[in-house]
């Protein structure tokens, strides 16, 4: 039997699937119970593998900037749903296909006739439009500087942006830094679990610095399991300050096996400014150079110069 309730919640159900905003609700006992096509679309999970799942799963395993897992003693519905105090914060929330995409999560109480809180409502969208990126990815096929593998800017792409950084360093007095990235013991990665794997382990990481870099930075893929981050106008903390937030969030990045297992990689990094005396090759061997000392220092880290 069709009721004006049930007609009701169609109608607001079809209003939310039109939304591009990622729309869920979860009941007292964190189950989630309703999952729109926003939200399929930003994460890739769909309806039918969330709803009647406890988000304590940590299906998007929320972590801020610090690596900081948000889905255990830190959610904000949690929080929500016990003080009744809506919340706005940005996170990275866990692509089903293993990478980190920075959302804006709002939580709001959701009340029984009586005011009883009875569930919670979380809205997210992502921290960079899909038409941006899809422009950006469009402007490096046209001109083929894009990494096939990775869909990010290859080498020559990269070199081109350094030629550009470097004239307006000199002409402008406008400061750029480096972040020279490299995936920790990925030989090992791909004997283990084959070249398939490694190359899914080379897009999530790409995908990953590429989410979570600023607007005016480049980054790219060098070569082999080597990317190259530029970094405009920044000083020596900022540097230190983005490079330790990509490697908090490529650490709590992961690829699903099959038998439901997980694989994680961590990222070694160099980091430098660039110098009144430098040259491209000297920057970008500088950068190289530190990279190679936090792998001897036991990899996962940054080291600055």
């Amino acid at each position: 039997m069709v009721t004006s309730q049930t007609m009701d919640d169609n109608f607001y159900k079809e209003i939310l699937n039109s939304l591009q905003d990622g729309v869920y609700y979860l009941d007292r006992d964190r189950v989630i119970t309703y999952w729109n096509r926003g939200a399929e679309q930003i994460t890739g999970y769909s309806a039918e593998q969330v709803i009647g799942k406890s988000c304590r799963n940590n299906i998007l395993n929320h972590v801020n900037d610090r690596g900081l897992v948000l889905c255990n003693d830190h959610c904000p519905m949690a929080a929500t749903m016990q003080d009744g105090e809506p919340r706005e914060e940005y996170v990275y929330l866990h692509h089903s296909e293993g990478y980190r995409v920075p959302v804006q999560i709002r939580s709001t109480a959701l009340r029984d006739e009586s005011g009883n809180i009875v569930g919670a409502v979380e809205t997210f969208n992502k921290g960079v439009s899909p038409e941006k990126t899809e422009r950006r990815i469009q402007k490096l096929q046209q001109t083929t500087l894009l990494d096939p593998l990775t869909a990010i800017g290859n080498r020559r792409h990269l070199e081109s942006r350094l030629k550009i950084s470097m004239l307006e360093f000199h002409e402008n007095k406008l400061p750029f830094g480096l972040l020279f990235c490299d995936i920790d013991h990925f030989k090992n990665l791909n004997d283990t679990f084959g070249h398939n794997l490694g190359d899914e382990m080379l897009r999530t990481i790409a995908q990953t610095l590429r989410a979570n870099i600023r607007e005016s930075d480049t980054m790219g893929r060098w070569g082999g399991e080597e990317f190259l981050i530029i970094l405009q106008e920044i000083d020596v903390d900022s540097l230190l300050m983005i490079g330790e937030k990509l490697l908090h969030l490529v650490r709590k990045s992961h690829l699903t096996l099959p038998d439901r297992s997980d694989v994680y990689a961590t990222i070694s990094i160099g980091g430098t400014l660039v110098l009144g005396s430098d040259t491209i090759d000297s920057v970008v061997d500088r950068a190289d150079r530190l990279m190679y000392q936090s792998k001897a220092n036991g990899r996962n880290r940054i080291t600055l110069g």
